[in-house]
């Protein structure tokens, strides 16, 4: 198989991983400056949403790699 057999875990990982750590700092330093069409803070439903979407799915691939 194309780079292992350990592919989509390690890309499960990767996107989760990106997924909760990116929603996390936007929560906790919002952009300085504002572009036209953009909210000045992150909506803070939707990204705890994001935030536990992401640590599941890295939680779930740290335990498909390990096992």
């Amino acid at each position: 198989m194309f780079l292992g057999a350990d592919l989509l875990p390690w890309l499960t990982l990767a996107i989760g991983g990106a997924l909760a750590a990116g929603t996390l700092l936007a929560l906790i330093r919002p952009p300085d400056k504002i572009k036209d069409g953009d909210l000045p803070v992150a909506p803070l439903g939707r990204s705890l949403i994001q935030i536990l979407i992401g640590t599941v799915a890295s939680i779930w691939a740290i335990a498909s790699l390990v096992s």
